[in-house]
């Protein structure tokens, strides 16, 4: 409203501006040819009243003290040219005209002759001000052409212009008690209007999926606000059926990805357990003098498996803490060059730059991350390459202890890089792929980072900072 009343008064504006032109051209057009009337029948007059000859040499004795005359009565300058275009009388004061005045232009001359009236106003602007000359045959009684009638006429607009001010005052005036008008009306309707819509935009912002959502109880006078208003308590109560079903969903999701958790979990520490025995079978000697270490080195490592996968049942009931930490103070040295005793594979390789790192953390845990780790590092390794290797290190820096995995085999593809972490993602042909997201799980809990560097067709090598827990 208040664009379209700006508009409009631009337009007003501009017309009336136009149409003041216009009727001032108009005015000082029809003011000349009502001087140019009135001086000719006076001319007319004095022409026939005269004793002089009526010829062009004795015009300016017949209007040698007529000319001034006249020119005051009709407050106009009045200059009489012979047929040829010379000055023969002028009613300008003697001292103001040139000793040899200017003739009319022959232009001038020849148009005045052509026209049908014997008449033609030349219009010039002259700084900016304009001035109309209006050029007429001077006639006898019997319309014979005398001379030529000049009458030189300067348009005066401050008449006009002062009226166009003071319009264009008024009009300022009357519009913009109009636009203030138009913002109160505006304000007001808006306020009106928008009431019922506030009210629908405060429901739309508190609505949620997780809570139960109020709905609109209002009768707005609009029939469009009405209809949204219906569509938003539809919009409630189909979001409380959605909510009802994705919680059941979420239910049973949560138990289906916990059970493939405890599954994964339990699997892990069986193959270990697995290679134990087997190498346990395969390497007995009943005549080994050593044999009674050997048993309590391979018992160790079963307890431990055990250990893990009773950790993990007895930490079935409570998903989100699976499983539960039992923090204790061991040796990290010790305790990952113990969980490498069971794999068999001769190209693992263990280093430390420390003999002893003592922390404080659950056995189970340290012991999931590193044969996690390393069977990964394992099954990357392509079963015909020759050289194999997968070098694990411990490492003190500052108040962390580092566990790096490196291994020599394919590597890992760019694509997959920002997904390794991911719950159920994998590249192996078998398996789930929730040890690495565990294991982050689990060093994450502790205020720990893992990070890898990768090179495909090179190999990979993880990198797992923990801090060292005094008490």
């Amino acid at each position: 409203m208040i664009v379209l009343i700006l508009i409009a008064s631009i337009l007003m504006a501009s017309v009336s501006i136009i149409q003041f032109k216009n009727e001032a051209k108009e005015y000082h057009q029809e003011r000349l040819e009502r001087k140019e009337s009135a001086i000719k029948e006076h001319i007319n007059y004095v022409l026939s009243t005269t004793t002089y000859p009526l010829t062009t040499n004795n015009l300016d004795l017949i209007f040698k003290d007529k000319i001034h005359e006249l020119a005051q009565i009709h407050s106009l300058e009045i200059n009489i040219y012979g047929l040829d275009g010379k000055l023969l009388k002028s009613s300008k004061a003697s001292f103001s005209v040139d000793n040899v005045a200017p003739p009319i232009p022959k232009y001038i001359l020849k148009l005045v002759q052509s026209s049908i009236e014997k008449r033609y106003v030349d219009i010039k602007n002259v700084n900016g001000i304009r001035n109309r000359s209006s050029y007429s045959q001077i006639k006898d009684e019997k319309f014979k052409p005398l001379g030529i009638l000049n009458l030189p006429y300067v348009e005066d607009d401050s008449y006009y212009e002062n009226e166009l001010k003071n319009f264009l005052l008024r009009l300022g005036q009357v519009y913009s008690f109009m636009l203030v008008i138009a913002f109160a009306l505006a304000y007001f309707l808006s306020t009106y209007i928008t009431k019922s819509l506030k009210t629908i935009s405060d429901k739309l912002s508190e609505t949620r999926l997780t809570k139960k959502n109020e709905k609109i109880v209002l009768e707005a006078n609009s029939k469009e606000i009405n209809l949204l208003i219906k569509a938003y308590n539809r919009m409630v109560d189909e979001l409380e059926q959605s909510a009802i079903k994705l919680a059941q969903s979420e239910r049973e999701e949560a138990w289906r990805e916990m059970a493939k958790q405890v599954a994964h979990e339990i699997k892990n520490p069986l193959t270990p357990m697995r290679l134990t025995v087997q190498s346990f079978q395969r390497k007995f000697d009943p005549n080994d003098p050593d044999l009674k270490q050997k048993l309590n080195d391979y018992s160790k490592t079963l307890i431990q498996q055990i250990d893990t996968m009773s950790s993990v049942a007895s930490a079935f009931s409570n998903f989100a803490s699976m499983p539960a930490q039992q923090n204790e103070t061991l040796d990290v040295v010790n305790v990952v060059e113990l969980a490498l005793d069971i794999f068999n594979e001769e190209f693992i390789v263990f280093e430390s730059n420390e003999k002893v790192i003592i922390t404080k953390m659950d056995r189970t845990q340290l012991i999931r991350i590193i044969t996690n780790l390393v069977k990964n590092a394992i099954q990357s390794i392509p079963e015909e390459q020759e050289k194999k290797l997968v070098l694990v290190m411990v490492k003190k820096e500052q108040n962390n202890v580092l566990i790096v995995v490196k291994d020599n085999g394919i590597g890992m593809e760019k694509e997959n890089l920002n997904r390794i972490f991911e719950p159920k993602f994998t590249t192996k042909s078998s398996g789930m792929g929730l040890g690495l997201g565990i294991i982050k799980n689990i060093i994450e809990n502790y205020k720990g980072t893992i990070t890898f560097e990768t090179e495909s067709g090179k190999g990979t090598t993880f990198t797992v900072s923990l801090p060292i827990i005094k008490s």
